[in-house]
């Protein structure tokens, strides 16, 4: 029996993968990785070079990315199958061999990974190796500490409604808004409203090339960046900072 090796590979920077993760892409066998369809996706482009001349690859196209709405029916639909065929796939190819999965970030916060790793419990012995997360690249790229002292830091997602969006970031210290793209304008209008727009700051692309950090008010409302984050540091305890 084999194994399904599940890699996280950090924010975007090869030099920034972990020792075990990069003895694990150099010696695989059998790589797969997730893709939109006609790209090469992120997770292989940052693992280019590394790979074993002999290498079989598996590239999961996603039948569905921004085309239909997220919680359409449609699209839950699609992606439900789309994870069924890949887990069966990956089942079976395990049986013989390991098989490298790679996944951007870490895999166990917000990974795709996960959709097939609750597929996969209990039909093939699964490892995961950590990574870091995107957003720890991206603040580090801002070059502020994101939180200090007794901050409170919230994780949003951009696809959240805006009053939703608005409350939470009231409500916390430090923000991290992930999945910006097409709800960016969304997520800046609660940002304004929550009052803090002018502490905000995105990150485009954090530690791979073509990386842009700009205070998000200075960022043109009609641009929409994929890769992207939006950053709010927190302010620690005044009487330990200053």
């Amino acid at each position: 029996m084999g194994r399904i090796i599940c890699c996280g590979l950090g924010p975007g920077d090869p030099d920034l993968m972990s020792v075990r993760a990069d003895r694990t892409v150099r010696t695989a066998k059998h790589v797969a990785y997730f893709r939109k369809k006609g790209r090469p996706g992120q997770a292989r482009r940052i693992v280019e070079g590394m790979l074993a001349a002999d290498v079989a690859e598996y590239p999961m196209e996603y039948p569905v990315t921004t085309e239909i709405a997220f919680d359409h029916p449609d699209y839950i639909r699609l992606l439900a199958g789309f994870y069924d065929e890949w887990a069966e796939r990956l089942a079976r190819l395990a049986r013989a061999v390991d098989v490298v999965v790679l996944c951007e970030g870490d895999p166990y916060f917000y990974g795709s990974f996960m959709h097939l790793h609750a597929r996969l419990q209990g039909r093939v012995e699964i490892e995961v190796i950590a990574g870091i997360p995107g957003m720890a690249g991206c603040w580090n790229a801002v070059g502020r500490p994101i939180a200090l002292g007794d901050d409170v830091t919230t994780v949003l997602m951009g696809t959240l409604a805006e009053d939703e969006l608005e409350r939470r970031m009231r409500s916390s210290d430090a923000l991290v808004v992930m999945k910006t793209g097409r709800n960016l304008a969304k997520v800046r209008r609660a940002l304004a409203s929550a009052g803090r727009l002018p502490d905000a700051w995105l990150v485009e692309r954090g530690t791979m090339p073509g990386e842009r950090v700009a205070r998000l008010v200075d960022v043109d409302e009609a641009d929409c960046p994929y890769f992207a984050i939006v950053l709010v540091h927190g302010q620690g305890r005044s009487e330990v900072t200053e």
